[in-house]
């Protein structure tokens, strides 16, 4: 980057120029270095950029004078050139911003510059020097201008086609393939598509073709398959070029060439696989590094597997060796021949096998080996000799293996019991009890024993610990597992380290764990600063809090740079800043975008407008009503459509009118049509929000491919949207049944969009890439078409073995296996009630995790299997707390009176319930009864951790057991209690309850407002009229959306508008209908992000409102700078 002192921010040309403007005549007839007079044409012809690159380059070798800048200066005075500083400043600014908002303009001006400058931009832009010249105290920064261009959208394009292009030709083809690599890595997944890649260059030297192919191999996991087919068949060809085999049933894969291709030798084809020679094969195996480079094969299918273990069994490595099977890599994941092998062998495999879980798919095979393994490493010994030896395969021990281990077993073993991975909830409670069994007291060393075996220790057990020793556990390894405990187990901890009397305090709560600390704990903490928040995670509700007690004594560089301490800036702390201040500050801001709330940005909008309207930046002016936007001209359309594409548009516009009206604006821009790639690239993020019919029509053959990347990552395309890319799909890649299977796996996440008839080819030809695309699709629930088709796929690809005699009603069900159900995930949907009630005893016992997760069951379906779980465990009197735990959704089907038979004296258990959200009140009701009964509480003995842990059964208390909480207890969990969505009348009774901790409501805090949540919506009509305008945008979403119509109705004008565009979004149609005109014309002004001081709601206007003091600001420069892109060889800070 270009930068001088005092003056931050001009183009280099000007600042290098202008020591010399005040001898512009004195030296015209001075000789200038030919280079020079070369690089004073290129400014009189206008090209700048090449004028830039000719001053590096002269740079490089020559000693900088000002007498060379007067002689530049003369030089153009005597060629009649009457440049002045200010016309030559904008001239260069112009130019050089077009090239970056433009960059196919980058390309031209790179093709046409001469051989010199084209090394020179190249050797620049793809070298790893941090070059840093001075030039009469203007600094030339090379490492900041390679970083901005290589961040700016285009720009990368440009470089990547240019060296393709032209370099090959002119450079060394190992600085090209630097370039290339360094360009590649920025954005590969957008470049690496098959078109772009015909383009490589052929017959390159040896050292330079590994160079890229290292490059390429790095970049595996972003290339895209049929891209990954291409490089292969690059690299293959220059491989089989450079070998010596000519006989064609002699293989020309040698071990160096397994070695170069890395993780494409799953590419290889099968036959050519069978051909490699045993000694090369054996070679290759012997490499030190082959190991690493197998055990990252994550996409290797079985029958590949198998015959590269085929060939190295038929070299001298003995299959059967434990030096071998450490050498295998992911290929030991499809070991076979397990005849004849014995237990230390096995358990060698099963040792190997933990990294199985890398593998793209195939999981249920390996399940079944890992199973068939466990038997034969057991040999003769018990499970309790032999249980610290069997690897991660002990997750696949039943209940009942593990209630039959002795606690001195579990405590022998716990080494490898903790670090093992995939325990589902119920073995992890039975094993912890069996190790707590052993141990007698939980200590800090016994829990710091446990591992992952963490979350079976109970919430009573924790709150039961020294607070000191947890405190200890907090610091040590075994905080990394906090995260995984529950939130009953969770303030269990908090309620003793962070409790009074003597505990050591919340300051002692680390990082994401501190979010969970109450706001009234916070209030009595001494110990917090800014430099201890740096590291902890925050609530909104913390951080307004935090930052209002420490800007009374810190300053605002110390607290906007402490984490999220940024989470609390209020609007009265960004109005309070003054202009010079704010523009130093910004950066802070931008910096953490994603962790300010919609009003905040609003807020940092409207401050940006009053100090410099031409400084507010596109994401600032997408928060401003929508008319900001539309004002915007013609000709800042690159850099406004730059700025929108780098932000999350739906979390920033919430209100789905102005949204579309900022959209009006973006099609406007793109004249609804997205022309090539590089209009992809400055779209960004904003191709999710594209219409339908610019995605159907407007996006061009060439951008599409581009195009289709980014719309992978888009998380919520509408109907049309989705109609729109599938008849795409369909006139580029034909009909499903014509796809091959590197189409089929670019596509995965877009199969969803193909009907049940179009899916069934892809079913038929390829089910294990559509199974691995049903298993990426994680927290979403898939199209009842697509699960069937899923479904369809695994039943005919499944094995039917025989099974145990069928139950009575089930001859004829083919009943679904543990196999089936373990690749079905969310596909098991698709069963019949009848098929799950015939599923045998011991697949119910295996899979009844697996199925507890499905989101998709209907209460037929899950009635089935609560059926099955009372044939199996016998009555709910007899279920024990793994039981119930590991039902998940089954235990919905539960009635009330099956609810009471349970056994719920644990909190622990019944937090495991409370987890669904689906239950009935009186479900509830029975829950909480349960609860209360088994345990021997009464409603004023609960603890912090019982509320917590009761959840949402909660919301069936009476407003009589509500006023028994105690408030000790209740304080500490306001936020946890916050979050449910209970009846009117009971956050109510929680509001009364709120009132006895933080006072009256019209004394309460922006701080105290956002941690009640829900709770607030128990406010009345009354304390509602009375409440602060200033305090409606902490009200939290959720409370809004709780608030009675009749209540909400209640509210002012005034109020109404001061909500902010978050809370204005959450307002519900009920509410909206019972607002008068006034109140409803001041709900579209808080959408809309409109000013709550009208008279700074002014129209919009080209000239800025205030004018800098100072340029020599650093904000002035960042704020600028950001406004353009960050353009490339511009503008220097």
């Amino acid at each position: 980057m270009v930068s001088q002192e005092p003056r931050t921010y001009a183009p280099v040309l000007f600042l290098f120029l202008s020591h010399g403007v005040a001898s512009l005549g004195a030296n015209s007839s001075q000789d200038l270095h030919p280079l020079l007079q070369k690089m004073a044409e290129e400014i009189i012809d206008g090209s700048y950029l090449n004028a830039f690159l000719d001053l590096i380059q002269f740079q490089s070798s020559h000693l900088w004078t000002a007498d060379l800048a007067h002689g530049v200066l003369a030089y153009l005075n005597a060629r009649g050139v009457a440049f002045t500083i200010p016309s030559l400043q904008a001239a260069v600014e112009h130019h050089l911003e077009q090239r970056l908002f433009q960059p196919q303009k980058l390309r031209e001006d790179l093709r046409g510059a001469d051989a010199g400058q084209f090394r020179t931009a190249l050797q620049c832009l793809g070298g790893d020097k941090e070059d840093r010249w001075e030039l009469e105290g203007v600094v030339i920064d090379v490492g900041e201008i390679r970083k901005q261009a290589l961040q700016s959208p285009g720009v990368n394009r440009s470089l990547l086609l240019i060296t393709l292009e032209r370099c090959f030709q002119e450079l060394s083809s190992l600085e090209c393939v630097a370039v290339l690599g360094k360009v590649l890595r920025g954005s590969p997944g957008r470049f690496l598509q098959p078109g772009l890649l015909a383009r490589l260059p052929a017959g390159l030297r040896e050292d330079a073709f590994r160079n890229l192919s290292a490059v390429f191999k790095d970049l595996y996991d972003q290339t895209p398959a049929r891209s990954q087919r291409a490089l292969y068949s690059w690299m293959a060809g220059a491989l089989r070029a450079s070998s010596s085999a000519t006989d064609g049933s002699a293989s020309w894969v040698s071990a160096e060439t397994l070695w170069i291709l890395g993780r494409y030798m799953v590419h290889l084809p099968l036959e050519e696989i069978t051909k490699i020679s045993p000694m090369e094969i054996g070679l290759f195996i012997s490499y030190d590094n082959a190991t690493k480079q197998l055990d990252t094969v994550y996409d290797i299918t079985p029958e590949l597997a198998q015959a590269f273990l085929e060939r190295i069994g038929s070299s001298d490595f003995d299959m059967r060796n434990a030096s071998t099977v450490h050498r295998l890599g992911l290929l030991v994941c499809f070991y076979g021949d397990l005849e004849l092998l014995d237990a230390a062998l096995a358990r060698v495999l099963l040792h190997q096998m933990i990294k199985c879980s890398r593998l793209r798919g195939f999981q249920a095979g390996v399940q079944k080996l890992k199973a068939d393994l466990l038997d034969i490493a057991r040999g003769n010994q018990t499970l309790n000799e032999t249980l610290g030896s069997l690897s991660d395969a002990i997750v696949g021990l039943t209940h009942r293996q593990l209630e039959s281990l002795s606690p001195e077993a579990v405590h022998g073993a716990i080494a490898t019991l903790s670090q093992v991975s995939g325990w589902a909830k119920s073995q992890v409670i039975i094993l912890s009890a069996k190790y707590l069994a052993h141990e007698k007291v939980l200590s800090f060393h016994s829990v710091s024993q446990m591992g992952v075996l963490l979350a079976g220790v109970g919430a009573q057990a924790f709150a039961g610990m020294d607070p000191w020793a947890l405190a200890q556990v907090l610091r040590g390894a075994s905080s990394l597992h906090v995260s995984s405990l529950s939130p009953a187990q969770q303030q269990g901890i908090l309620s003793k380290v962070a409790g009074a009397g003597g505990a050591p305090g919340a300051v002692e709560v680390p990082g994401a764990f501190f979010k969970e600390v109450s706001l009234f704990d916070l209030r009595r903490e001494l110990g917090l600063n800014s430099t201890v928040l740096q590291e902890k995670a925050l609530r909104r509700s913390q951080a307004l809090f935090l930052y209002e007690l420490l800007s009374q004594t810190s300053r605002p560089a110390e607290l906007l740079s402490a984490g999220q301490l940024v989470k609390g800036v209020a609007c009265s702390h960004i109005d309070a800043m003054g202009a010079d201040s704010f523009l130093a500050h910004f950066q802070y801001f931008e910096n953490n975008l994603s962790l300010l709330s919609p009003y905040q940005v609003n807020c940092l909008a409207w401050k940006a407008w009053e100090v410099s309207r031409s400084l507010t930046q596109p994401f600032l002016l997408a928060s401003l009503p929508a008319r900001y936007l539309a004002s915007v001209p013609a000709s800042r359309c690159a850099p406004l459509l730059i700025g929108l594409g780098k932000i999350r548009l739906d979390s920033l516009v919430l209100d789905p009118h102005k949204r579309t009206l900022v959209l009006g604006k973006v099609q406007q821009c793109l004249n609804n049509s997205i022309a090539d790639e590089y209009t992809v690239d400055i779209v960004g993020n904003l191709l999710c929000h594209l219409p339908a019919a610019v995605i159907q029509h407007g996006v061009s053959p060439g951008a599409w491919a581009t195009a289709l990347h980014g719309l992978r990552a888009c998380p919520d395309l509408s109907p049309e949207q989705r109609a729109a890319v599938r008849l795409r799909l369909l006139e580029q890649h034909g009909p499903p049944q014509n796809w091959t299977a590197e189409t089929t796996k670019d596509l995965g996440p877009f199969l969803v969009l193909f009907s049940g008839d179009e899916l069934s080819s892809v079913a038929a030809k390829f089910p294990d890439i559509l199974q691995q695309a049903a298993s990426k699709m994680v927290g979403i629930l898939p199209p009842k078409e697509f699960l069937w088709a899923v479904f369809e796929s695994v039943r005919n690809s499944s094995e039917r073995g025989p099974g145990a005699a069928p139950s009575p009603g089930c001859h004829g069900v083919e009943a679904p296996s543990s196999e089936d159900i373990f690749k079905l995930a969310e596909a098991n949907a698709c069963w019949a009630p009848q098929d799950l009630r015939c599923l045998e005893e011991a697949t119910f016992l295996r899979s009844v995790e697996l199925l507890g997760a499905v989101g998709g069951f209907l209460r037929p379906q899950l009635t089935a299997l609560k059926e099955k779980a009372i044939q199996v465990w016998g009555a709910p009197s007899y279920w024990r707390e793994h039981h119930i735990v590991s039902l998940g959704r089954i235990a919905l089907a539960l009635n009330e009176s099956e609810l009471e038979q349970l056994h719920l004296s644990s909190i622990d258990t019944v937090a495991s319930l409370s987890q669904q959200s689906e239950w009935t009140p009186g479900q509830a009701k029975s829950i909480l009864q349960g609860f209360l009964e088994d345990s021997g509480y009464r409603i004023q003995d609960l603890k912090s951790f019982h509320l917590v842990g009761l959840g949402t059964t909660l919301c069936a208390m009476n407003v009589t057991e509500i006023s028994l909480i105690q408030i000790s207890e209740f304080r500490v969990v306001v936020a946890r209690i916050g979050t449910l969505p209970c009846s009117t009348h009971v956050l109510a009774e929680f509001k009364r309850k709120a009132e006895l901790v933080f006072g009256d409501p019209t004394k309460w805090s922006s701080s105290v407002l956002q941690e009640l949540g829900t709770i607030a919506a128990g406010l009345t009509k009354e304390e509602l009229r009375v409440l602060d305008k200033d305090l409606m945008p902490y009200f939290q979403p959720s409370a809004i959306r709780c608030l009675p119509a009749e209540i909400f109705k209640e509210l002012s004008p005034q109020q109404i508008a001061a909500l902010g565009p978050e809370n204005a979004a959450a307002v519900t149609p009920a509410q909206r209908r019972l607002l008068r005109a006034p109140q409803l014309q001041s709900l579209q002004r808080a959408l809309d992000g409109a000013k709550t001081r009208p008279w700074l709601d002014a129209p919009p206007s080209p000239s800025p409102s205030r004018t800098p003091s100072s340029p020599s600001h650093p904000g002035a420069s960042a704020s600028r700078a950001l406004w353009l892109g960050c353009p490339l060889l511009v503008l220097a800070r």
